[in-house]
């Protein structure tokens, strides 16, 4: 799920399916899940004491290029399923998100 406001620099709502314990993080791939179609994030960190969500929260900046502090955890905090926003998304944050979810690329 991707929803965009209009403006410049809207926030982004970004539907994201977590594959904890993975030998290497990895951001890129598309997988339908409960809240449409979702970007795979595998990360190292176990499925333990937050310690995935907060990987994934910053492999998502990382492959976005944005600050770590502007992606933030809106629903799914004990699910692989779960629902990251990014404020000050623009349309460079959008391109590399459609890439990486549809597209070839990982990062």
């Amino acid at each position: 799920m991707v929803n965009r406001r209009a403006a410049e620099n809207a926030e982004l709502s970004i539907a994201v399916r977590v594959r904890p314990g993975a030998g290497r993080d990895r951001v890129g791939g598309r997988y339908e899940g409960p809240h449409g179609p979702a970007l795979i994030v595998a990360v190292g960190a176990p499925a333990v004491d937050g310690k995935a969500t907060e990987a994934v929260r910053r492999a998502l900046a990382g492959a976005l290029g944005v600050r770590p502090a502007a992606v933030t955890l809106k629903i799914g905090a004990t699910s692989r399923d779960k629902i990251f926003t990014v404020a000050t998304a623009g349309d460079e944050t959008l391109a590399r998100l459609v890439a990486l979810r549809d597209g070839a690329g990982s990062a």
